[in-house]
């Protein structure tokens, strides 16, 4: 995992996702999960590239279930972004990083 992406947790989603002040997208992931290892390092790109913008994090569903169970993850990866508290889009499935950033487009 690179330095863009941030690891949240049970404890610290509600500061780090549901408070922030500007766009955040979630990475709901498992470590078992093959497609969220493909994704990640897309993910880290658009981390990085868009960090002014929108914050990018990630949470281990296995490691963190409350946060899971709060939300409707059926299968990983499930990306979430979230604006002003409330989740604006929902994408199910590792997506190549053109097609990722046309989904998530109006918050970058």
């Amino acid at each position: 995992m690179g330095k863009a992406t941030v690891v949240v947790t049970d404890d610290t989603f509600t500061s780090q996702v549901l408070q922030s002040d500007r766009p955040v997208l979630v990475d709901f992931w498992a470590e078992w999960c093959a497609p969220c290892r493909m994704v990640a390092p897309v993910l880290e790109e658009i981390a990085t590239e868009y960090a002014d913008r929108i914050r990018v994090v990630k949470l281990n569903i296995d490691e963190n279930p409350g946060v899971a169970r709060s939300y409707p993850i059926m299968h990983v990866p499930t990306l979430m972004v979230f604006k002003n508290g409330e989740v604006s889009k929902t994408i199910v499935g590792a997506k190549p990083k053109s097609a990722l950033l046309r989904d998530i487009e109006e918050y970058v």
